[in-house]
């Protein structure tokens, strides 16, 4: 996934330019989605045109091109045009094209917003389109989180894990060793990093760029406190829960393992390549794995990735594979077969997965995962290497976000910096917390 959007702490697009459609308006337009519509129509010429939509930058885009040029020459008889957008352009433009039964047939769609379009008639039911699209071979748990209200409305396009990026270079000019990612703890992390911080501090290095203001912090925080903040059964993250993790994020500033809240913030609207990570001024840096060769590129070091710490030595960080975005299929479009066949050739076709390789996440079919590792750049190599090295630890993932909770990360966020500013205690922002995951359930 080396062309995701800015990477940020828990793999969000940038939180501080982020502007998320609505809830209620997305509402709305998914209302009329059902509503009959003209739909998408043909080349003109006998043929079929598809539209496909995607986010993402110009290398991801050219990336796309060509994989969908590939798929145009083993099948004459179909064009396809694809739609670019960047990240917030991205979901104003499919809400309106929903809204005008206009939708685009192929769509790149978001765990964040998948539940929203799925469970309001929006997507087509994948499992009704027979051989066009075969996704038996894909590890049933990370299938199943394209299900929305047990129907499969997304295809996994490729899995991420969310972990710690580590620069050894900074490790070992602070002289700390590498830690244990089998055993170590997050006590442990606030303490390396205090060392690190101690050690080059005055040459603005810290240990961890920031930690606190993540919807996928909370998320693992939660799992591991044996809680979810989207449960399906089992306890929902509790007071006691969320006041811990807003706890330990004021420790880490008040132990100067992490930069102050003011730093913090300053650093997740910057470009990647002048983030505190990508510079070589911090030791560790937590995000989804995939996004590691994007960082190793702009700050001229090898970076390896580790396990997330646990709450205790020896317990289980319960990682889980995140779907790094997949690809749907509108319920309204005219072609579903074509549509079906599209994704199936960009998910396993080698002449499409040989040139996507990681842009979209680790592939989710081990099958392509193997055929496309000899293509690897090193740290792209390190992304595979871990994913395979932790499979067999995970633990099964989480309900995607709910369908009116499309808007969580963005209002969390807004409340855990209250937090780390000290405006609000982390009692307070733990209720404010549980507020706002009440009001969107």
């Amino acid at each position: 996934m080396n062309s995701h959007p800015r990477p940020q702490r828990g793999g969000r697009p940038p939180a501080h330019r982020l502007v998320l459609a609505p809830v209620i308006a997305l509402v709305c337009v998914l209302a009329a989605a059902c509503a009959p519509g003209s739909g998408n129509q043909g080349s003109g010429d006998g043929g079929v045109t598809l539209r496909v939509s995607t986010w993402g930058n110009d290398s991801r885009l050219r990336l796309t091109q060509e994989a969908v040029k590939a798929f145009k020459a083993a099948n004459p008889g179909i064009e396809v045009s694809v739609e670019n957008s960047e990240w917030t352009a991205y979901w104003d433009k499919l809400a309106t094209s929903t809204a005008a039964n206009d939708s685009p047939d192929v769509v790149q769609m978001d765990e964040s917003y998948i539940a929203a379009y799925g469970s309001r008639g929006a997507l087509a039911d994948l499992g009704t389109l027979g051989d066009d699209l075969d996704l038996s071979a894909m590890d049933a748990k990370v299938l199943d989180t394209g299900k929305v209200d047990g129907t499969q409305v997304g295809a996994p396009i490729g899995v991420a894990n969310f972990s710690i990026a580590v620069n050894p270079s900074v490790l070992d000019k602070a002289g700390v060793a590498m830690p244990d990612d089998r055993t170590w703890t997050w006590d442990d992390l606030a303490e390396i990093s205090a060392k690190v911080t101690d050690k080059l501090g005055d040459e603005g290095i810290y240990g961890i760029d920031g930690f606190g203001v993540g919807a996928a912090e909370l998320g693992i925080w939660a799992r591991q406190k044996g809680e979810e903040v989207w449960p399906t059964d089992g306890p929902a993250a509790s007071q006691g829960t969320l006041q811990s993790y807003f706890e330990y994020a004021n420790k880490l500033v008040a132990t100067k393992a992490a930069p102050a809240a003011s730093l913090q913030v300053e650093n997740a609207s910057a470009a990647l390549d002048a983030s505190t990570f990508a510079t070589n001024k911090s030791a560790f840096h937590l995000l989804f794995h995939t996004q590691i060769s994007a960082f190793a590129a702009a700050s001229g070091n090898e970076l390896k990735l580790l396990r997330i710490p646990a709450q205790a030595s020896g317990e289980s960080p319960k990682m889980v594979n995140k779907a790094s975005m997949y690809w749907s299929i509108a319920a309204r479009s005219e072609h579903p077969a074509e549509s079906a066949k599209l994704i199936d050739f960009l998910l396993t076709n080698p002449a499409a997965t040989k040139v996507l390789t990681t842009e979209r996440g680790i592939p989710a079919f081990p099958a392509v995962q193997e055929e496309i590792a000899p293509l690897l750049d090193p740290q792209a190599k390190v992304a595979l290497d871990f994913s395979r090295a932790v499979t067999p630890e995970l633990v099964p993932p989480p309900q995607v976000t709910p369908a009116n909770a499309s808007g969580f990360s963005t209002e969390f966020t807004a409340t855990a910096t209250e937090v780390l500013f000290g405006r609000t205690t982390p009692a307070e922002g733990a209720t404010k917390t549980m507020e706002i995951i009440d009001s969107m359930k």
